[in-house]
């Protein structure tokens, strides 16, 4: 009875020895560890490809419609469009808004009107007097006007982009996720004819 214990014995021992050393099924195991965190990597390059890739596109069409947008012949709605058409074909469903403040000079940019600010609050209330410098006849925090400007204006020309990821990585974001990226030019309008000067006329708070 002993003897065929210990063969028994033997028997199992060779058994998880060679169950030991058997590799079969690892590569499984190792994949099913590995493989999520390479995905979610994998992802998460190619979604920040793209987001550079959307970048240099918006980049690059906001210089040059805004190097175009100072010629007095310029047609700002088509360079919008223009731009809107470029980064919709790498940013499918993309929203794309763009604006345009003109400036007398690059000092002037996001400038306040003059004003005489009694109550050193920094905004122009309480019947504090102020210089209509953009002549439309109230105060303003940035003295810019709306819209592309006149000959040797400088112009702050703005596109910002929403879009979806096209990448989207598992676990972090998702198909309803929206990303914004934002490119802006500075460009001096060339000097066609005389540019207008600075408003004059005096007005007074409410």
């Amino acid at each position: 009875m002993i003897p065929r214990r210990l063969a028994d014995l033997g028997a199992l021992r060779r058994g998880l020895a060679r169950f030991r050393a058997d590799r079969g099924g690892v590569t499984v195991i190792e994949f099913a560890v590995a493989g999520p965190v390479l995905i979610i990597l994998l992802m998460g390059i190619f979604d920040l490809g793209h987001m550079a890739y959307v970048r240099a596109v918006l980049q690059g069409a906001v210089q040059e419609v805004a190097r175009n947008g100072t010629l007095e012949v310029s047609e700002t709605e088509a360079g919008d469009e223009y731009v809107r058409q470029l980064v919709r074909g790498v940013a499918p469903g993309a929203d794309v808004e763009v604006s345009r403040s003109s400036y007398y000079d690059f000092t002037d940019i996001a400038r306040p009107e003059a004003w005489n600010d009694k109550n050193n609050n920094g905004r122009c209330d309480n019947g504090e007097s102020y210089t209509d410098e953009n002549k439309n006849g109230q105060w303003d925090a940035d003295i810019g006007k709306t819209g592309n400007g006149g000959a040797n204006d400088v112009v702050v020309y703005t596109v910002e982009v929403t879009y979806t990821p096209v990448f989207p990585i598992p676990g972090l974001t998702d198909r309803g996720t929206k990303r914004t990226l934002t490119a802006t030019s500075v460009r001096k309008n060339q000097p066609y004819a005389l540019q207008l000067a600075y408003g004059s006329a005096a007005g007074v708070c409410p």
